[in-house]
């Protein structure tokens, strides 16, 4: 029986993982700044608050992407 290869997979497999990693956090930072802005039109007298919150946001979603970037290289 004569097997033959249809496709090769080369090169790092991590870049696929890590591409997968990066949609996550892309879809959390557009749902988060776009609740901010609904809620700011919403109720303008808690922008400061909002705002606030949002930041707080931002640095545990960047946290998940960061995580997603160094991971495959602690995995090798």
């Amino acid at each position: 029986m004569d097997t033959t290869n249809i496709a090769a997979v080369t090169g790092s497999l991590s870049t696929v993982g890590y591409g997968l990693a990066a949609i996550g956090p892309g879809i959390g930072l557009g749902i988060l700044f776009g609740k901010t802005i609904e809620g700011m039109a919403r109720q303008p007298e808690m922008s400061g608050q909002l705002r606030s919150f949002t930041f707080i946001g931002l640095a545990f979603i960047e946290v998940l992407a960061l995580l997603g970037i160094v991971t495959p290289f602690f995995l090798k």
